[in-house]
């Protein structure tokens, strides 16, 4: 890639999982009965059609990885498994109260933490707590993230007998000296393991999480983490930049800038394991993810309905999602809403039968069409006014897309925007054209980690 424009489009910039950002929403503390009266409303218009997508967050790890992101409780006690299983399932039953009839799921992704933290047993009472008081829809599409080395055949078992087909394995890096600095190791051997009792038992799906950027991370550690990948050639990869917030997650103070890639040979990995995954026949969807031909993820970017949202790509369209446990986020199509961080006052809240909720969004006419290009551009590498959405918020972005169409990265022809081959390694860069809060921004205070 042409270094002057890593150098030129590596500035700080939203993944967009959702729109408008976080940092952006105004709503805190949140509203919680105009909240209600959205969620009520979505789900009246759009469970028997669509049906909701469920996230689940479990944020309990044995270890703390020092490179991670995500809301996370470190423990070694297990006995903290059931109180929060039992506070999930009060959670859920208060969507159930608020509903006027019963929910149709379509999606369920069980997030972390490590979903593999909980017991098989566990496990399975949380799912039937869920699905017992509800309909689940034929095409439904069941998920879990998994940290190999606490997956036992037992978990891999009695979650496809729950109806689990998706398996998302955190691996991040095969290299041992990169694994020990971010305090997450693992044998290629515990993961060929567990990616051989997935497929035996018969999960149709498996993701690998790879990320470069990482401290100590070199071409030829690169190499050496996709010839392993290449010998399980899972169905799907996401291969992420490295988010180095620490003034965020202090965690990442454990090493320093002085260990990680510089921005020029940060990107030359991501295009090192970019080259050799077109190699292995995947296929690019999206922003850093890739899948072979045959997976669901590259026949729904091929057919376009590809979709986008706080749980990464999915092929599901449910407008409704429901966001349970601690730092979960709940999304009405209109409103966002995010539960508390903390698990003592989550479940504290839950325990008084109330919503967890306290900070969230309403999402004005401009926002939902900015919202509409964004997801559009980042599913299927382009996006058109039509008719429906506020054309100023295309008009508006024209003059600040100008510069990527100067460096051939788009091609801008009347209302319609398409992204060149040469732009999909800047398409957060692109996005930002069309989020006016981003421009609005006065503070000097750090929100985003770099988008090359």
């Amino acid at each position: 890639m042409n270094e002057s424009l890593i150098r030129k489009y590596n500035v700080p910039g939203p993944r967009y999982t959702s729109y408008p950002t976080v940092p952006e929403w105004t709503a805190d503390p949140l509203d919680i009965e105009l909240w209600k009266e959205k969620l009520k409303a979505c789900f009246k218009t759009t469970n028997q059609s669509e049906g909701i997508s469920l996230y689940l967050h479990l944020p309990y790890c044995e270890s703390l990885c020092t490179y991670c992101g995500c809301n996370t409780r470190i423990t070694i006690n297990h006995k903290v498994e059931l109180p929060y299983i039992d506070t999930l399932l009060a959670e859920w039953q208060l969507y159930l109260e608020t509903f006027d009839e019963k929910p149709m799921i379509a999606e369920i992704h069980l997030g972390g933490g490590t979903p593999t933290f909980f017991s098989p047993e566990n496990l399975k009472k949380l799912i039937d707590g869920i699905t017992q008081k509800a309909i689940i829809k034929e095409e439904a599409a069941f998920s879990f993230e998994a940290h190999p080395n606490s997956t036992s055949e037992a978990h891999l078992q009695t979650l496809y007998d729950l109806g689990f087909r998706r398996l998302s394995l955190g691996i991040q890096d095969f290299d041992l000296k990169v694994q020990k600095i971010v305090n997450r190791v693992q044998t290629f051997e515990t993961v060929e393991k567990v990616v051989n009792q997935a497929r035996t038992i018969g999960y149709t799906s498996i993701n690998f999480d790879l990320i470069y950027g990482l401290p100590l991370q070199t071409k030829e550690t690169i190499r050496d983490t996709f010839e392993k990948v290449s010998l399980l050639k899972p169905d799907r990869i996401a291969y992420y930049s490295y988010a180095h917030v620490p003034w965020v997650k202090p965690g990442q103070r454990s090493f320093t800038e002085a260990d990680l890639p510089s921005n020029e040979e940060k990107r030359a990995l991501y295009e090192l394991g970019k080259a050799i995954l077109s190699k292995l026949e995947y296929q690019e969807i999206g922003m850093d993810h890739f899948s072979l031909p045959s997976d669901e993820l590259y026949i729904a970017s091929q057919k376009g309905t590809l979709h986008r949202n706080f749980m990464g790509y999915t092929t599901e369209s449910s407008t409704l999602v429901i966001g349970l446990g601690a730092s979960s986020i709940g999304d009405t199509g209109d409103s966002y809403a995010q539960n508390v961080k903390k698990v003592e006052e989550y479940k504290a809240l839950v325990v008084q039968g109330q919503f967890p909720l306290y900070r969230g969004h309403f999402l004005t006419e401009e926002e939902k069409a900015i919202r509409t290009h964004i997801a559009q551009i980042m599913c299927q590498f382009e996006t058109h006014q039509s008719e429906g959405l506020l054309k100023s918020t295309f008009i508006d972005a024209l003059p600040k897309l100008s510069e990527f169409e100067k460096d051939n990265l788009i091609k801008v022809q009347k209302d319609h925007v398409q992204v060149l081959e040469a732009g999909k390694p800047f398409v957060r860069n692109i996005s930002m054209a069309f989020d006016s809060h981003y421009w609005k921004q006065h503070s000097d205070k750090p929100l985003f980690s770099s988008t090359i």
